[in-house]
């Protein structure tokens, strides 16, 4: 090939030394050369012409080469999006999987056989290896080899014979070229490592690892060894809280404390907890930076979160130091807002607001404008759009009529857009209205890709908030009546048996013609409807406002109008009060522990793991920044806080249960019972200390009425039609006793919110989700990470069954190991996929949670092959189980799989710039971690 003379079609090619990143071709003797993309043209034509003999003029073979060469540079750039080095050998092998996937398989055997030949000439010549050099502290030195390899090795600590030092160092070296700078050398280590996670996912701990290497020569400007690091984070604590001080970042408060005593309690061994996507995630988004250069280390990051949480108690050190412990050792996990903020200048540390909009211009503006303000630190925001008047209802002021709510939302839309959260990640809404509003049907399309595009928000999220009569009308195939709120203003406050009274009297003035603007729909049209939009669009999300009301506590206070953004928030909202809410979760995974050769769950580090969190959760409402004056008064007021958990699949895993079983169900009850009750009675202690919230006197705790015995009063209002096991272990009377003896400090104190970013810090399984797929490259706002079932592994190992066709077969078929015959029917069972649990389990699961909880938690549910009917009885049975809210409806169908070979990626950059999912695409994908759910946690 190297004979022939070929007119390469480099107009199309034009663009790419322009667009792409700076990046270099490291050839096999070492030299590092400027990447130029015509050369990957010329190569495979020359490959083309091979088979084709002499057709190098052809439009088709030009047109083709281009097109293929722009899908080589494409997937170099993916992986180095920040510039950076690649081998010779990478970019030919691109070249060939590019040829194969055009189906071009002559060509392309050609361009191997040739690659093959060269390497055999390459092989007969003699040669010594090169002497690489490396550019470390301006100097220009050798590269050591056994320096490389004793880094490598203490990141291999712990790990066992599963890792090998010399496998990743030798990977690693092929990638470094002559006068490399050491950060890249460090780089290029990651990537080494990186690369063999698939086959051995100990890899992952030997990634961050190397990753950690990477970061403290950042912020502590040398070379420091992890058995050094244990005096060197007491050494660098006071240089950093004065740092962050002088540079504007940090509270100066927290220079009042004890640093001495703090730098004592750090425990450095903690950083090896952490897997890649963790500690990447943490360094990308939540570590401070002073102009891109960051002065937090993983333990110094925890204790900064500690201290900004404790910053009000009087014995400030060992609380912050309590905090510190329960948050590094990954017991339990405070939200994404908090770990933003706390001990910052700027102390948003809520994760949710709920609002009310009125129904005039002054209220809808300043609602958009207070979601701006909210939105700026990190809110996540639910909306609640209800009162305000339909299409069509008259304007008194201009005696026009109005243009009802779908422009307004259109703005609300924009506005997330417009105000990210701090530049770390995108404004994040969700808008409800309530079923009987006229405008539902507009609602209904707000999320589609058709139609006139001024009546359609691609960029916020939708939600339904349905009265039980709805569901009744849908049961009898009966009408539903629609009407303007501007017409029956007194049903957006009223529900239960007051609603169903008040709306049958409303549709006979309708009839008598009392009430000019309305609409008659068939309830099961309607629902259909809902469900298909659902399915298309993945919007409006389906949630119920009997079960939230009737089943709340402050009921005798207010009415919950909405949910939030990720549905897990059931809280009062009007005119004047915003409710606000503060998240965190409990690592299951951490509280597991072996008695009598069986793991359960550990009861008495559960109970002390939830008394230090409901104290650092109830600290924020005191000590958190408020935008927006009705949301601190509501806040003061009620002290709402919503403890969750996540873990729950690795969970089974550990406990040997598969997800689609009875057993998961009664585990799902029992877990969150203890989670509830001692979350109740930490509430509650803490009331005896502190005193209770200030509206706690007329509330369902004051009469001693616990969430379990609500469903007793929803059983009541619907007339029977409830169906939940009642079963307890606990002594709940001894808690309702100490409840209506002491006060409640909180309202409200449990909800399961997604979990998103922060099971990713963990590493372990969002909330309560199911195993999304066993091996499978994550590519989120995190950039793209290969994520490997560790527990099928190991189980795959004993059984002798792990090797490179079981790593295909496991890629060919999406990460499942259902159609692999030779792996045992126990293990296809356990380590089922989300897509393979039927969506009834996950709503029965639920509905034993649901019964224990004050608010509400964050339901995805997942349908393999969805048809109107398997959707119609899933969310029934939802609803008839009691259920407050759901979430996604995740479809299989729309999923696009990537089969990667895991090989090389670039080091992982965590920014808002990630590719993500279009609007309609998004809610069909099946990666748990989108972008909304990211703003609860």
């Amino acid at each position: 090939m190297d004979d022939i003379q070929v007119a390469t079609p480099t107009a199309s090619l034009s663009n790419f030394n322009t667009q792409a990143p700076s990046l270099q071709v490291i050839r096999r003797n070492g030299a590092a050369v400027a990447f130029d993309p015509e050369k990957i043209s010329i190569a495979m034509s020359k490959a083309f012409l091979a088979v084709e003999h002499g057709q190098a003029g052809s439009s088709r073979m030009r047109e083709l080469v281009a097109t293929l060469t722009q899908q080589v540079v494409a997937a170099l750039m993916r992986r180095l999006p920040a510039g950076g080095a690649v081998h010779i050998e990478d970019i030919q092998d691109q070249v060939e999987l590019a040829l194969m996937r055009s189906g071009e398989h002559d060509v392309a055997r050609a361009y191997v056989l040739y690659r093959e030949k060269r390497s055999a000439e390459r092989a007969a010549q003699p040669h010594d290896a090169p002497q690489l050099h490396i550019i470390i502290n301006g100097k220009r030195e050798a590269l050591s080899l056994a320096k490389l390899t004793e880094m490598v090795a203490e990141a291999c600590l712990f790990l066992g014979n599963a890792v090998n030092p010399k496998t990743v160092v030798e990977q690693a070296v092929r990638d470094c070229y002559d006068g490399m700078p050491f950060n890249e050398v460090r780089r290029a280590l990651i990537l080494s490592s990186r690369s063999l996670i698939e086959r051995e996912p100990a890899y992952n701990y030997v990634t961050a690892r190397l990753l950690l290497d990477l970061i403290r020569a950042e912020v502590l400007g040398e070379d420091v060894n992890h058995a050094a690091m244990q005096t060197r984070y007491a050494e660098y604590f006071p240089q950093y809280i004065k740092t962050g001080i002088e540079a504007g970042l940090l509270d100066k408060r927290l220079a009042q404390f004890d640093l001495e005593k703090m730098g004592r309690a750090f425990d450095a061994n903690r950083d090896f907890q952490f897997g890649y996507l963790g500690l990447q995630t943490l360094y990308d988004r939540y570590f401070l930076h002073i102009e891109e250069r960051r002065i937090e280390l993983p333990q110094i990051f925890f204790m900064r979160v500690a201290m900004g949480l404790a910053i009000n108690e009087i014995d400030r050190e060992n609380r912050a130091i309590e905090f510190y412990n329960v948050l590094s050792t990954f017991d339990f996990m405070s939200s994404t807002p908090t770990l933003f903020n706390s001990g910052t200048l700027h102390s948003q540390l809520s994760s949710c607001y709920l609002t009310t909009v009125s129904d005039d211009l002054d209220g809808i503006y300043q609602a958009i404008k207070e979601n701006a303000l909210l939105q700026k630190y990190a809110g996540g925001l639910g909306n609640d759009w209800t009162p305000v008047r339909a299409l069509g209802s008259r304007i008194k002021g201009t005696n026009g009529k109005s243009q009802g709510v779908i422009p307004f939302l259109k703005v609300v839309n924009d506005t997330a857009v417009a105000v990210n959260q701090g530049g770390k990640r995108k404004g994040a809404v969700c808008a409800y209205l309530e079923t009987w509003h006229l405008d539902i049907e507009e609602f209904l399309d707000l999320r589609k890709n058709t139609g006139d595009d001024r009546r359609r928000t691609h960029d916020m999220n939708t939600a339904h908030w349905i009265p039980d009569l709805f569901m009744q009308r849908v049961n009898e195939n009966g009408e539903w009546t629609l009407f303007s709120p501007s017409d029956v203003p007194d049903l957006h406050d009223k529900f239960g048996k007051a609603f169903e009274s008040t709306y049958v009297e409303y549709e006979r003035q309708a009839d008598r013609g009392e009430i000019a603007l309305f609409k008659r729909v068939s309830a099961t049209q309607m629902w259909r409807k809902m469900l298909s939009m659902l399915f298309e669009t993945g919007h409006p999300w389906i949630t119920f406002k009997d079960p939230c009301n009737i089943r709340s506590p402050q009921q005798h206070v207010g009415v919950v109008h909405s949910s939030n953004l990720c549905t897990e928030i059931t809280l009062n909202t009007s005119a004047t009060e915003i409710a606000v809410c503060n998240l965190g979760s409990v690592n299951l995974m951490a509280h597991l522990k072996e008695e009598n050769g069986e793991l359960v769950l550990d009861q008495a580090k559960l109970k002390a793991t939830i008394n230090v969190a409901m104290r650092m959760l109830d600290n924020v409402v005191d000590i958190n920044f408020y935008a927006v004056g009705h949301a601190r008064n509501s806040n003061y007021r009620h002290r709402p806080v919503g403890l969750g958990i996540m873990g729950f699949q690795d969970m089974l895993h550990a406990l040997r249960i598969p997800y689609a079983s009875q057993q998961a169900v009664e585990i799902a009850d029992r877990t969150m019972e203890a989670i509830c009750y001692n979350a109740y009675l930490a509430s509650s202690n803490l009331a005896e200390e502190r005193g209770a919230y200030s509206s706690f006197k007329g509330s369902l705790w004051d009469q001693g009425i616990l969430p379990l015995d609500t469903l007793n009063l929803l059983s009541e209002a619907r007339g029977g039609n409830v169906e939940v096991d009642r079963s307890s272990t606990l002594d709940w009377d001894a808690l309702r006793a100490h409840i209506q003896s002491v006060g409640m400090r909180n309202s409200n104190c449990v909800a399961i919110a997604p979990t998103a970013t922060i099971s990713n810090i963990v590493g372990v399984a969002a909330s309560i989700e199911p195993e999304y797929q066993n091996l499978y490259v994550k590519s989120n706002l995190s950039g793209e990470f290969t994520v490997v079932n560790e527990g099928l592994v190991a189980e795959l190992k004993a059984l002798d069954m792990w090797d490179e066709v079981m790593i295909a077969d496991i890629k060919y078929y999406d990460g499942s190991v259902k159609a692999i015959d030779r792996i045992p029917a126990e293990i296809k069972a356990l380590y089922a996929t989300a897509f393979e649990v039927d969506p009834t389990w996950l709503v029965e699961a639920a509905a034993r949670r649901q019964k224990w909880i004050d608010q509400a938690q964050s339901l995805n549910l997942y349908f393999a092959v969805p048809s109107g009917k398997k959707l119609n009885d899933t969310y029934m049975l939802a609803w008839q189980r009691g259920l407050k809210t759901t979430y996604y409806l995740r479809s299989l169908g729309a999923t696009a799989a990537e089969k990667s070979t895991g090989s090389g990626g670039e080091l992982n950059a965590v920014s808002s710039s990630a590719p993500e999912a279009s609007p309609e695409e998004a809610p069909k994908q099946c990666l748990i971690d989108d972008p909304g759910c990211e703003s609860c946690q």
